[in-house]
């Protein structure tokens, strides 16, 4: 077993990273093109009409390979299954509060959304967002992968209220978000 201290650093970016996603810009165009469209329909002020509070999906193509709860105590969130290396968004936007390798969950970003709701993405082969980072929603936050206590190349996506964690399938669908089907709060 491999400690965090063996392990290589993630915190920073790598803009090669960044440059070789150019083959997914049509998918990341598209989400920020949705959410633009939101923000223009309505009457909000300069400062009201950022993305920070639309809920999203985490990613576009994805398996639901480990349901909430499927593995008892386990399972805290929903494994969505990915080709190594396909990029993961923000759901929501906040402040990033931890973007390193974190145990079992491996390579992980945590997002505080506010409220008391934090989001947790693990499983990551690289991360691209730093520690006091504040992201939006559709932010591009990492890259799927196979670390920590994975069983294939995948996303561990959970939500946290007040540091419990809930069904994200749940709470998301009380946001707009179908994640079952793959379904944006946003047309």
């Amino acid at each position: 077993m491999a400690t965090a201290a063996a392990m290589p650093d993630m915190k920073a970016s790598d803009p090669s990273a960044l440059s070789s996603l150019s083959g997914n810009s049509n998918t990341a165009a598209s989400r920020q093109a949705i959410v633009q469209r939101a923000d223009r329909s309505t009457d909000r002020t300069a400062s009201q009409t950022s993305t920070f509070n639309v809920w999203l999906l985490p990613m576009t193509s994805y398996t639901i390979t480990s349901p909430f709860g499927d593995a008892g105590d386990l399972s805290k969130g929903v494994d969505l299954a990915a080709a190594e290396g396909t990029p993961f968004y923000a759901s929501h936007g906040g402040t990033v509060t931890l973007a390193r390798w974190n145990g079992g969950y491996g390579y992980t970003v945590i997002i505080d959304a506010g409220n008391g709701v934090q989001l947790v993405y693990g499983h990551a082969s690289k991360i691209l967002v730093h520690e006091g980072q504040k992201v939006n929603s559709g932010d591009l936050l990492a890259l799927t992968g196979n670390s920590g206590y994975a069983f294939g190349p995948s996303v561990h996506f959970e939500i946290r209220v007040n540091d419990v964690a809930v069904n994200p399938v749940a709470y998301l669908t009380d946001q707009g978000v179908d994640l079952t089907h793959h379904k944006d709060s946003l047309p």
